[in-house]
C-alpha cells in the first residue's frame, strides 16, 4: 500500500473495448468509494480492471506503487489472492462446509493458515463468531455476505472490490450489511471499492463516482440518497 500517498489503488485512462473511456479514479485507504451507474455504465469492468480480472486496452492500473496493468497471468493470480479481496452480488459459499470452513478456505487452499488473533478479529467485527460452526444453509442472505466480506478481508487485502453486494438483500439487510463495511474501514483503515446502482447503497460512502457510458460524469461528497440520485440524473 503506498501511505505517502494514502492510495490504495488508482487508474488512469483506462479504456476497454469502448466500455470505459478514459476513467481516473483513486480508491483512497481508510475511505469507503462508491461507484454508482445504471446498466451498461461500466462498474463492473472497472472493478475487473482494478481487481485484474480485466485488461484495460490503455492507461494503467497501480495498487499501492505497483503497476499491475501489463503483468502476466501467473503475477495477477498471485496478487488476487494475496492483495486484493472480492465481494460479488451472489455469495458461493461451499454448502458441505462450516461458516468457519468456508472463511479461511482461501488461505488454506493456497497452503497457508491464517493467523489465529487477525481470523478472531475478522469474525468478531463481523458479528460471525457464534456462527463459526454452522452451515450456509441455515443463514439469511445478509449473514451470507457478511461470511463473504469475513473471506475477503482475511488476507488482509489492500483494497477490497464489492460489485453490488447488497443486489440480492431487502433495504433493512442492505443497511446492516453497509453498516458492517463502515465499521470496517472506520476501524481498521481498510479501502473498499463498492459498485452500484443503488442510491440508498451509494449514499453509505464517503466518496461517489457517477459513471455514465464508460466516463465519470460527477462526484459527490458526503452523499445522501437525493444528492446521489440527482446526480445520476
Amino acid at each position: 500500500m503506498s501511505v505517502a500517498v494514502g492510495v490504495a489503488a488508482s487508474v488512469r485512462g483506462v479504456e476497454h473495448a469502448r466500455v470505459l473511456r478514459g476513467v481516473d479514479l483513486d480508491v483512497p485507504a481508510g475511505r469507503l468509494t462508491a461507484v454508482v451507474g445504471g446498466p451498461g455504465s461500466g462498474k463492473t469492468t472497472l472493478l475487473g480492471c482494478v481487481g485484474g480480472l480485466t485488461r484495460p486496452d490503455r492507461g494503467t492500473v497501480h495498487l499501492g506503487a505497483d503497476r499491475i496493468s501489463g503483468l502476466g497471468d501467473a503475477a495477477l493470480t498471485r496478487l488476487r489472492r494475496d492483495r486484493i479481496g472480492f465481494v460479488f452480488a451472489t455469495c458461493s459459499l461451499f454448502p458441505t462446509l462450516s461458516v468457519g470452513q468456508n472463511i479461511r478456505i482461501g488461505p488454506e487452499l493456497a497452503g497457508s493458515r491464517p493467523e489465529r488473533q487477525w481470523f478472531d478479529t475478522v469474525v468478531d467485527l463481523l458479528g460471525l463468531a457464534h456462527m463459526l460452526r454452522v452451515h450456509p444453509a441455515v443463514l439469511t442472505p445478509e449473514q451470507r455476505q457478511r461470511v463473504a466480506c469475513a473471506r475477503a478481508f482475511l488476507n488482509k487485502p489492500d483494497v477490497v472490490l464489492a460489485d453490488e453486494p447488497t443486489g440480492e438483500l431487502d433495504r433493512a439487510e442492505a443497511a446492516a450489511l453497509l453498516g458492517f463495511l463502515r465499521m470496517w474501514v472506520r476501524k481498521l483503515g481498510q479501502s473498499v471499492l463498492l459498485a452500484t446502482r443503488d442510491p440508498f447503497v451509494a449514499a453509505h460512502a464517503d466518496l461517489v463516482h457517477v459513471l455514465a457510458d464508460g466516463r465519470i460524469v460527477d462526484e459527490v461528497t458526503r452523499p445522501t440518497v437525493e444528492s446521489v440520485r440527482a446526480a445520476m440524473r
